[in-house]
């Protein structure tokens, strides 16, 4: 029984209670007996049906029944509901002596779909005629907070700073961020990799490549020993990945093998042949649909850890928006096709909440080129329409860099490269007829490249053109 107030009210007259129990009710000699209290509740979902109940326990007479709802916090009472016992036929018939019986009533008030502004403080106020004067008023009232809890309306993972610039020689922090939008109270946030639950260090700031070796003696939020849990150290047992580096290097080995098969004379005149290519300037030949695929060139010494960081912000309508951020140091050779998901507990979900994304490397990228046989003086559009994925992805992510060049020389407008998934070239001459262009697409894990030859055909409605101009 919760923020209990009892008075007696008399004709133009207010007196000051003479006596409360710790139950919270109140006997007197004369005057009568009261007792008020509202059933307690536990969290309610937005959407579902409330009843709130107001119990009292009284000897007397029944005067009137009043819900308020508190509101503009605290300063101001709206009420919701009136029972009069003046206007109202039923009454209790019971024999008018000195010793009467304790007889127990419930108010009950329904709320149905309960939304977010019915988020607050309710009050039940009861009022009794005393048994000695009908002109005198016993008053007591309850009170009790009804709490409103909203699920998440979206979750999503997204990678910080992308798509951005990176450099492939040296390691570097990568970011994931988990965006929870729409709940009350805050969720509960949390990373797994490949189905495993991640064992993060909790840090208030995120911590610099340098500094990993500081952050080891953090106290982990996890324990170890814990079942499921996802270990850095569990990098070394994949399969696949951890086996990369070493298949290629396995391969330039076998190249080397193979180009000594010839013996001396061979390497002497692949020597030759390069000293001869290195002599020749400018140009540079490439065939066409030649695509190629570069993992970035270091090797992570050493078994990263997961630095986790949440923060939360206040909306308007009264949920949070919490953004929770994983943060470790990215090893291409084994974080390549990894599985990432976010989840979510909150107590008005009956199960987590995921939402997950596979770190993919762009490869094979799909040029189109429109239109598909252009003239001297079309505007001519190269597009990347997307990529070859495994059987993990859906999609590049995160979202790759694509950079534009032309073999041999500048772009049409002079540039020595453009940036955007789409190439744009207005009124392309007779010149650049057979000029190769490359697409370069990159992101932390890796990167790609295709090459597409434009193809310049006569515009007969030129050469006419010029013949009369002439």
């Amino acid at each position: 029984m919760a923020g209990v107030k009892i008075y007696v009210a008399e004709t133009n007259n207010l007196q000051p209670l003479l006596q409360i129990c710790r139950t919270g009710s109140f006997r007197l000699p004369v005057w009568g007996y009261l007792s008020v209290s509202i059933q307690p509740l536990p969290s309610v979902v937005i959407g579902d049906t409330v009843t709130l109940k107001c119990n009292f326990q009284t000897d007397g007479n029944l005067r009137e029944i009043v819900w308020f709802r508190v509101v503009e916090g605290g300063s101001a009472k709206q009420k919701i509901f009136t029972y009069d016992a003046m206007y109202n036929s039923t009454y209790s018939h019971m024999e008018h002596n000195h010793r009467r019986e304790d007889l127990v009533y419930q108010s009950t008030v329904r709320l149905p779909e309960v939304q977010m502004e019915d988020d607050g403080l309710y009050e039940c106020h009861v009022g009794i005629y005393d048994k000695s004067s009908t002109d005198k008023v016993i008053l007591a009232s309850g009170s009790i907070t009804l709490t409103v809890i909203v699920p998440p309306k979206s979750i999503s993972v997204v990678a910080a700073n992308s798509p951005a610039p990176f450099s492939r020689y040296e390691a570097h922090n990568f970011t994931l961020v988990c965006i929870v939008t729409g709940a009350k109270p805050a969720p509960m946030v949390y990373f797994k990799r490949d189905g495993e639950l991640i064992d993060v260090v909790p840090t208030a700031q995120l911590s610099s490549v340098e500094d990993q070796s500081k952050g080891r003696g953090l106290e982990k939020s996890f324990d170890r020993s814990q079942a499921g849990l996802w270990s850095s150290r569990a990098l070394t047992s994949r399969d696949l990945d951890d086996t990369k580096l070493q298949k290629s290097l396995l391969e330039q080995e076998g190249k080397l093998a193979r180009l000594g098969q010839d013996g001396p004379d061979g390497l002497e005149k692949g020597r030759e042949h390069g000293s001869k290519s290195d002599s020749e300037p400018t140009t540079e030949v490439i065939p066409e649909t030649v695509v190629s695929r570069e993992f970035p060139r270091w090797v992570q010494s050493s078994d990263p850890l997961y630095y986790f960081q949440q923060r939360q912000q206040a909306a308007r309508d009264g949920t949070m928006e919490v953004r929770a951020m994983l943060t470790w140091s990215l090893n291409p050779q084994l974080d390549n096709e990894a599985l990432f998901s976010c989840e979510v507990n909150h107590p008005a979900l009956s199960m987590p909440m995921q939402a997950e994304v596979t770190l993919a490397a762009p490869r094979g990228p799909k040029l189109s080129m429109s239109p598909s046989k252009a003239t001297v003086g079309d505007t001519v559009r190269i597009t990347v329409q997307g990529f070859q994925l495994g059987s993990s992805a859906s999609e590049v992510f995160p979202e790759p860099i694509f950079t534009w060049t032309k073999v041999g020389g500048p772009l049409l407008d002079g540039r020595e490269e453009h940036n955007g998934r789409e190439l744009i070239m207005e009124r392309v001459p007779a010149e650049l007829n057979g000029s190769m262009f490359r697409c370069t697409a990159q992101n932390p894990l890796g990167s790609t490249d295709t090459h597409t030859r434009l193809i310049v055909f006569d515009n007969p409605r030129l050469r006419k053109r010029h013949f009369i101009d002439v």
